[in-house]
């Protein structure tokens, strides 16, 4: 259900919980115990673990800042500035750094007296936005003449680095790559240059990229609309119901201007965590962390999002018509990622919609052939705050909305009122475990995880605590959960009904 914790979706032949630890290869004391932690001067936390099977490391720079963390009026500033990130720096990506950051102040300038004429709404001056509108977009032709494209990722691939890229969530935003061992300077000159002196070259351009973006995510996307809505409808209060791509508004209003102050506030040293997985040597690489990442300043960290979710006094219903194929997606208030129940709620996801022996994909897909598809967007959503807990539908043909409902809700009752048999959880328990032990043996998947942990804990070295958490889970507290979180009142549903359909 959580990103970051198991996900619960690799199926197994056999059953797992009864083979002992060893048979995975991993001793988890050693594992901890081979993971060095150092807090430079400046408040970055950096994670070290030394794997020399190949000589090839990977590296994640994790930030503790997603769309949950958007200013009102500016959503989707944060993904904005994950593109951002990738333009390069003033020694990197431009031809003529001086005259280029004179070009951009000159097209920041015309966009801000065109924002301000356009903010009057229907007294603007129409020939004024003309006249303004045809000066910006020359002003913005000149400074990206300046431009070298792609430099940072040509530079990346040159050097023989794979796997480049970046994410943005509710949560956090995360950039990461590989690249051979013996490169790991140019890693750290690279990457903490972006954080040092970033330029926030194309802006605008990218601006419009992440405009076209939201067109073809959502607004030209029936169901993307629809799950939209859904959150908008589940989220009253907490930020979790705003789109993380942001509004279309939003994204064609602010500039540098608000980029920048974002940057400042959200990617201070103190908020983020670096982790180097694989063949190097941990003296060296701390040496150099201290060389190159304690030449950004201190910056406090910013507060938690202060904002409670209110309790849900009663079903949220919406419907929506389109001539599309039908869509379901009901929804229930779960706590966060770090909430005892936490593990729980993910092995009750892995039994009901994860995979084809799921039950509701036995049920709907195969036995009553209703639906075609059933999920759970859960395992794609934030979790550092109290979250949803969901599960989707896609009726077959000649087949609706509610007949899937119904046959959901069904099965979610029996749940409630009969308990899973044992055998049935510690086969999604064996799922559970074997997933998280295989993201282990990858230095990527190891570095993202210890990331995470840092960030949803505050310690990475809960992330060795995981399979505890796991097996702790009986058919008693998934009964229990069950009836405490998937009840009516705590129920958001949404439908897409097919025009002309009963």
């Amino acid at each position: 259900m959580r990103k970051l914790s198991a996900k619960l979706l690799l199926i197994l032949t056999g059953i797992l919980f009864l083979i002992p630890q060893a048979t995975f290869g991993f001793d988890f004391s050693k594992l901890e115990n081979s993971v060095s932690e150092y807090t430079l001067s400046n408040g970055l936390k950096v994670l070290i673990m030394e794997r020399h099977d190949a000589p090839v490391a990977s590296f994640v720079t994790w930030a503790n800042v997603g769309s949950v963390d958007d200013p009102k009026g500016y959503t989707g500033l944060a993904h904005m500035f994950e593109h951002i990130a990738f333009k390069g720096t003033t020694t990197l990506g431009t031809k003529d750094i001086r005259r280029e950051l004179e070009l951009i102040a000159i097209e920041d300038s015309i966009f801000m007296e065109l924002r301000a004429e356009r903010n009057k709404g229907r007294l603007a001056d129409s020939l004024r936005i003309k006249q303004l509108t045809e000066a910006y977009e020359k002003s913005r032709e000149a400074s990206y003449e300046l431009v070298i494209p792609n430099e940072f990722g040509n530079t990346i691939r040159r050097e023989g680095g794979v796997n480049l890229n970046a994410f943005t969530s509710e949560d956090q935003t995360v950039y990461f790559f590989s690249l051979p061992s013996n490169k790991v300077e140019l890693w750290m000159a690279l990457e903490s240059e972006r954080f040092l002196n970033p330029v926030f070259r194309e802006m605008y351009k990218e601006r419009d990229v992440v405009a076209e973006e939201r067109r073809m995510r959502t607004d030209s996307s029936p169901v993307g609309r629809l799950i939209e809505e859904f959150f908008a409808m589940a989220f009253k209060a907490h930020p979790y119901g705003v789109p993380g791509i942001g509004n279309m508004s939003d994204i064609q209003y602010y500039s540098r201007q608000e980029a920048k102050a974002f940057f400042e506030k959200y990617y201070g040293p103190s908020n983020l965590t670096i982790a180097i997985v694989g063949d190097v040597n941990k003296d060296e690489v701390l040496k150099l962390a201290k060389q190159y990442w304690e030449r950004i300043p201190y910056r406090p960290a910013p507060e938690r999002i202060a904002t409670i979710e209110p309790d849900q006094l009663g079903e949220r219903r919406m419907e929506l018509e389109d001539p599309s194929q039908p869509f379901y997606i009901v929804g229930w208030h779960t706590p966060e990622n770090t909430h005892p129940d936490a593990p729980i709620i993910n092995v009750l996801s892995d039994y009901l919609v994860s995979g084809r022996t799921s039950l509701l994909y036995e049920s709907l897909v195969k036995e009553k052939k209703i639906a075609v598809q059933v999920g759970s967007f859960s395992n794609s959503f934030g979790g550092k705050y109290p979250t949803l807990f969901t599960i989707y539908a896609v009726p077959a043909a000649g087949h609706t909305n509610y007949e899937c409902e119904k046959e959901i809700f069904s099965a979610l009752e029996k749940l409630q009122n009969d308990p899973i048999l044992l055998e049935e959880i510690e086969k999604v328990k064996a799922r559970a475990k074997s997933e998280f032990i295989n993201n282990l043996k990858r230095n990527l998947g190891l570095a993202m995880q210890l990331c995470g942990y840092q960030q949803y804990y505050g310690d990475w070295r809960e992330l060795f605590h995981e399979l505890d958490r796991i097996n702790a889970v009986t058919p008693d507290d998934v009964q229990r959960v069950a009836k405490k979180y998937l009840n009516k009142n705590n129920r958001t549903v949404a439908m897409m009904n097919t025009i002309g359909a009963n």
